[in-house]
């Protein structure tokens, strides 16, 4: 399945049903009075979040979404039908947003929640509604209400544990096949990484879901290579591992690139935990590994990871080092 985080879709909810103007009319009743129904209710276009979806690919092929009008009311004092709701199944994570982009109109952050997006038009008052001491025959009945019309972007925003982030080559790809079941692909060139990939990783019998995104290079933020569109999916993870190839002459000065475009983006990424990672140690000995090792600690303030995705070596110490602080912030997936 092909993965798309973004798409634009067209909306409508159904106007609401006519009152009726009616008036009973029986054999041996002279004086029968007004019995017009009211309308019924448009259908609601609503949101819903499932659990079975990691992807907005259906909404590339299903742009348009009318919801059916409300049923017209009758004689009898017979209310006219509601509409159906018209339900867009999403990914937990999705955003909608309104036709500026900018607007969040809801935020699916859990299975099963629900938010209606464009409500149905109520239906009109039948001219039952309008009788009184002193209008024993009304002649008004009110149409119903219009639906609302409305253009929005489904934004997805991947929830998981941890988010992968590194410049191209960095091995990242490397690390989720290493620890997930994940098959993403690998080559030794850049951007072999074109959309986020999500892997299941566990350690200490605890379950890590771990989202591997394209890399980012300097001038990201401005549009340079692939931008910083994917930054989005780890808004909601609960830690970053930041990998620095090993066998870089400029191990700092990668970390500091990566760590500006974060700050260009904004929404706390600089702010949030992260690890360190010296990926590749298997290509380096002892003594450059020390060096880089010191290098990385003075950039970033913090210990490091040293580590090789493709021979496995600390792996697993890095995995652990992850999940204490997603035992820490248990709340991640909040909005």
């Amino acid at each position: 399945m092909k993965f798309l985080d973004e798409a634009k879709v067209y909306i409508r909810s159904g106007d609401g049903g006519a009152g009726c103007l009616s008036f009973r009319r029986e054999k041996f009743i002279e004086f029968g009075g007004p019995d017009g129904g009211d309308g019924g209710r448009g259908g609601d276009v609503v949101a819903v979040a499932v659990d079975n979806l990691n992807t907005l690919i259906d909404y590339r092929f299903q742009q348009h979404f009318k919801a059916r009008n409300g049923r017209g009311g009758a004689g009898r004092n017979r209310t006219g039908a509601d509409a159906d709701a018209i339900v867009l199944k999403l990914p937990v994570g999705t955003e909608v947003l309104a036709e500026d982009r900018a607007t969040v109109l809801a935020s699916l952050d859990h299975t099963g929640q629900r938010v209606v997006i464009a409500p149905g038009g109520r239906g009109g008052r039948g001219n039952l509604r309008f009788k009184s001491s002193t209008n024993q025959a009304p002649r008004r009945a009110d149409p119903g209400e219009a639906g609302v019309e409305l253009t929005i972007w489904l934004r997805l925003k991947l929830i998981a544990d941890v988010g992968l982030i590194g410049l191209p080559n960095a091995g990242k790809s490397t690390f989720l096949a290493a620890v997930s079941r994940a098959t993403p692909r690998i080559a030794d060139y850049p951007f072999t990484t074109l959309h986020p990939q999500l892997g299941v990783a566990y350690v200490d019998e605890r379950e890590l879901v771990i989202a591997d995104l394209p890399g980012l290079i300097e001038g990201a933020s401005e549009g340079v290579g692939l931008g910083i569109r994917f930054l989005g999916h780890v808004e909601k993870c609960a830690v970053l591992l930041h990998l620095v190839d090993g066998t870089s002459a400029t191990v700092a000065a990668d970390f500091a690139v990566i760590q500006a475009e974060l700050a260009a983006y904004g929404q706390g990424l600089v702010e949030k935990p992260c690890v360190v990672g010296l990926n590749k140690s298997d290509a380096l000995d002892e003594a450059t590994i020390a060096d880089a090792r010191a290098a990385l600690e003075a950039a970033s303030g913090g210990s490091v990871q040293v580590l090789s995705g493709a021979a496995g070596h600390g792996v697993t110490e890095t995995l652990r080092a992850l999940a204490r602080h997603v035992v820490a912030k248990p709340d991640r997936v909040a909005s």
